[in-house]
């Protein structure tokens, strides 16, 4: 008994300890040939430079998720706050998040993308990491765009998630330069 309650406790302190962790915010997009999928994720991060490559989780709950196990390729689509409708398209259960043909294209390489995100990492999959609720998925860029990726472009503030909700950052928000 006081294994499964400690267990709990420390799922729930987990839970809480990255509620309050703000995270950026991305859209995951996938076509194993049967049709195309997208999911909202916060669990995208930087792997390295050289070559391009990203992480990013993936629940076993999330409709999406058998869908990138079968894919060869994606493209994770980093999202500023004026791409908020994006965020809750991906984050939406049981909808169609492809009907609105005007949100995304696919890139020659067959690939969905959304291309207003402020910029996009489209990628093959060199690897994934079962873990107990989630798969961890390993990204090499082969193309990146949009205009977050332009060294000469000014950036829009960027999605942010935390505690439940969606923010963004500004000039008022930075604590040190």
């Amino acid at each position: 008994m006081t294994t499964a309650v400690a267990q709990s406790s420390l799922t729930d302190s987990f839970v809480t300890a990255f509620r309050n962790h703000p995270a950026g915010v991305a859209v995951v997009t996938a076509d194993p040939g049967d049709g195309p999928v997208a999911m909202t994720a916060t669990s995208v991060c930087s792997v390295d430079a050289n070559p391009p490559t990203v992480a990013f989780s993936a629940s076993k709950n999330s409709s999406s998720t058998p869908a990138l196990l079968r894919s060869s390729s994606v493209v994770v689509h980093l999202l500023s706050a004026h791409q908020l409708h994006l965020a809750k398209l991906g984050a939406t259960s049981g909808i169609d998040r492809f009907a609105d043909t005007s949100l995304w294209d696919r890139l020659p390489t067959g690939e969905v993308v959304f291309r207003e995100a402020a910029a996009w990492i489209r990628g093959s999959i060199i690897g994934t990491l079962p873990a107990k609720g989630a798969t961890l998925f390993m990204v090499e860029g082969d193309e990146i765009g949009g205009h977050h990726a332009d060294p000469h472009r000014d950036a829009e503030p960027p999605l942010v998630y935390h505690s439940r909700g969606w923010h963004t950052l500004g000039p008022t928000t930075q604590i040190a330069g």
